[in-house]
């Protein structure tokens, strides 16, 4: 029910995430090694897709991760 656009976003986003809890990379290293034209579309895409920037998507895997460990 989506375009192969659709797919690849969709698929490039859960790398992104995957990235970004990998806590190695910075968004421009993200967004180079995924080929994204910068930054910018990078968040933008980020943002369309899950409703949160991709620095709040961190902190709040960060906060939950924490939570989790003292539980």
């Amino acid at each position: 029910g989506i375009t192969i656009q659709q797919f690849i976003i969709l698929h490039k986003i859960e790398k992104v995430k995957e990235l970004l809890l990998y806590d190695e990379l910075n968004l421009t290293e993200i967004s180079y090694k995924l080929h994204y034209s910068s930054v910018a579309h990078l968040s933008n895409q980020f943002k369309k897709v899950t409703g949160l920037s991709p620095t709040y998507y961190k902190q709040l895997k960060q906060k939950r991760n924490k939570n989790l460990e003292n539980m």
